[in-house]
């Protein structure tokens, strides 16, 4: 969370310190920090067949609010077309005493284990959009947005004895969308969507089915200030996969099954860059 916290303060000085009010370039770039808390929904995770099917919000002790950030850049140009490169920080760690046996990639942990529970999701996603609305104060825009997950998931004993860690790198190609609507007296209301479903086989090429999905959206309200607007967003981030890889390594057999139902209550500023 130090690492978040730094970037976003990072983020807000450098948007206090450049003007916006250079004359049109025919381009803008505008830097958005969102704050808030994470809850879970629900959240549920296997690794390997016959093996537990892990629920952390009642076992893992994700039955907490956890801190919740993100920043990102828009880039306008030609009026109609965004890019837009967004990061989303997201580690989950929590400890637990378990209340009966886990079985993760075929190691037992017994009833009564002390344990420390690590969910890392950070990822990165690049999206470009394009807006059909000929409205000044409508956007109604479409596109396609490109993510690089980052995962890491841990299983691990407080007195070290037993330990499993599951690590993924990949891309995911994603839908997105963005509307907005702007009203006369400086408040607007948006909505913003990332997501797919798919067999992931179709995307990396594997002979093994695999399902994967997402969804990333969010409704928001806000209000236009002198440099910058300020905004409420309320956030669902959930998703998933289940299926066998082919190119495991390690413990198990590559089955996973891992689902996630997120949600987040962030305040969030964006402020013109240039």
């Amino acid at each position: 969370m130090y690492k978040l916290i730094t970037t976003l303060t990072w983020l807000l000085c450098l948007t206090l310190s450049l003007s916006a009010s250079e004359p049109d370039k025919g381009y803008s770039i505008a830097g958005t920090a969102e704050l808030g808390f994470l809850g879970v929904a629900s959240h549920k995770v296997q690794f390997s067949n016959d093996n537990t099917y892990f629920n952390y919000a009642e076992d893992g002790g994700q039955d907490i609010l956890f801190p919740f950030g993100r920043v990102s850049l828009d880039v306008k140009f030609k009026s109609k077309h965004h890019l837009v490169f967004l990061y989303q920080p997201l580690s989950l760690v929590t400890r637990e005493t378990l209340s009966k046996d886990l079985m993760v990639d075929d190691i037992r942990f017994l009833q009564g284990t002390p344990m420390e529970f690590r969910y890392d999701f950070p990822f990165w996603r690049l999206s470009y959009l394009y807006d059909f609305s000929k409205n000044p104060q409508r956007e109604l825009a479409f596109g396609l947005s490109f993510q690089i997950r980052n995962a890491r998931i841990e299983f691990q004993s407080l007195d070290s004895e037993q330990f499993r860690s599951t690590r993924d790198i990949g891309p995911v190609p994603i839908l997105k969308t963005r509307l907005k609507q702007e009203f006369s007296n400086g408040l607007w209301t948006g909505l913003e969507a990332d997501g797919f479903y798919a067999p992931v086989s179709y995307i990396n090429g594997s002979e093994n089915e695999v399902i994967g999905a997402i969804l990333d959206a969010s409704v928001r309200t806000g209000l236009k200030l002198k440099h910058g607007d300020i905004f409420f967003n309320l956030r669902y981030l959930g998703g998933g996969a289940v299926g066998t890889s082919s190119d495991t390594k390690g413990a198990g057999d590559g089955y996973v099954r891992n689902w996630l139902h997120f949600y987040t209550v962030s305040i969030g500023y964006t402020h013109p860059l240039f």
